[in-house]
């Protein structure tokens, strides 16, 4: 499954709509629909799903969603996205919202990132605009991030006497490090493109192109790259390596060991092995 959120109005409403999508690459059947609180509830999700703008539903909000298909058929890579043109609230919204509002908007917003987070599939967020607080939040629930050389991102919330709240303050320092994660947070300071691969929040720094979406061709092409692979595998390996990320070496080798066996029984194995042997592209089921 594949998605694009555009840069996110975040949970604290420190954030300005912008550029940023999210893509996933769906290896795996996730059944009749993807249960994510307020904006996506049972959605029907494809091998490559790109979604815009999260967080106006995130407080229960009704979005307007378009569907598309570039592909049409079954068994081809099928191309969709998720649109949706409510950009989300500002900091004027913000200020009108009692205090009472303010612990069960952004608990909505950090449960829809978790969501995210702990989608079985590959996810891959493509920056090319804003991604400030909660977009950036968004973004580092994914398991890979590229952006447009003229992207801005940055964890913003201290300079409105707020921290960041969505995940903000545990995902980037698993990303970048503790000093930098606290300094970045500390300074509220907002990066480029370049500046963010320098420092490994990022994978991949592009160029902006004048459609102003290079980081989602970018985000789109890794999809196909991972799109051919063992769907029960993409699984398992995200697993492991999420889960083994948290634990000392010993636990997360057998993390790893667990998760191995899980793709010992499955006919994908066994497509993938005889595939090899007779030089073709395997035609794996998920199963």
């Amino acid at each position: 499954m594949a998605a694009a959120a555009a840069a996110t109005a975040g949970p604290l409403g420190a954030l300005q709509a912008g550029g940023t999508r999210l893509v996933a690459a769906c290896c795996t059947r996730l059944g009749l629909g993807l249960g994510l609180p307020g904006f996506a509830t049972s959605l029907r999700v494809g091998p490559v799903i790109c979604a815009r703008g999260w967080t106006r539903a995130a407080v229960g909000a009704a979005p307007r969603r378009g569907y598309s298909s570039e592909v049409k058929a079954e068994d081809e890579l099928r191309l969709r996205y998720l649109e949706e043109e409510n950009r989300g609230a500002d900091l004027k919204e913000r200020v009108k919202m009692h205090s009472s509002e303010v612990g069960p908007f952004v608990s909505k917003a950090r449960a829809v990132i978790n969501e995210i987070a702990n989608l079985p599939v590959p996810t891959i967020a493509a920056i090319d605009g804003l991604a400030l607080g909660g977009g950036l939040e968004l973004a580092l629930a994914c398991d890979v991030r590229v952006a447009a050389s003229s992207a801005k991102m940055g964890l913003v919330e201290t300079k409105l006497a707020i921290i960041p709240g969505a995940g903000g303050t545990q995902r980037l320092p698993r990303a970048i490090g503790m000093s930098l994660a606290k300094e970045l947070i500390f300074s509220a300071r907002v990066l480029d493109g370049h500046e963010a691969k320098a420092i490994g929040l990022i994978s991949h720094v592009l160029e902006q192109n004048q459609e102003g979406d290079a980081a989602y061709k970018k985000a789109l092409d890794l999809a196909q790259e991972f799109l051919p692979q063992g769907p029960v595998a993409m699984r398992v390996a995200k697993l492991a390596i999420n889960q083994g990320m948290e634990v000392d070496l010993v636990t997360g080798l057998a993390i790893e060991e667990a998760c191995y066996a899980q793709t010992i029984p499955t006919k994908d194995r066994l497509e993938g092995l005889l595939a090899f042997k007779e030089k073709r592209p395997p035609r794996y089921k998920g199963e």
